[in-house]
């Protein structure tokens, strides 16, 4: 993807159960046209093998440094926990 070789299916983890099961279990209903839109592509990939779905707790989510108005506190929490993980 982009010229960097993949080695296997890429993780997506999301904190909203309902986001991970209707982008996960091809059966489950939308009700709103937009969210059947949305959820087309990404049911595609999980079908075809590009990407995975899995759930984390909210606390964990890292992705809440970029998407979320964090306080000082809990910006420094994610902060340790991603440099942990990226430092070995």
């Amino acid at each position: 993807m982009m010229g960097v070789p993949l080695d296997g299916p890429t993780s997506v983890y999301c904190d909203n159960e309902f986001v991970t099961k209707n982008a996960s279990i091809p059966e489950s209903t939308l009700s709103k046209k937009h969210n059947a839109i949305c959820y087309h592509k990404v049911r595609e990939s999980v079908a075809d093998g590009w990407i995975q779905i899995g759930w984390i707790k909210s606390e964990s989510n890292l992705a809440d440094l970029f998407t979320k108005v964090l306080n000082r506190v809990r910006r420094q929490e994610l902060l340790k926990h991603m440099l942990t993980r990226w430092s070995g």
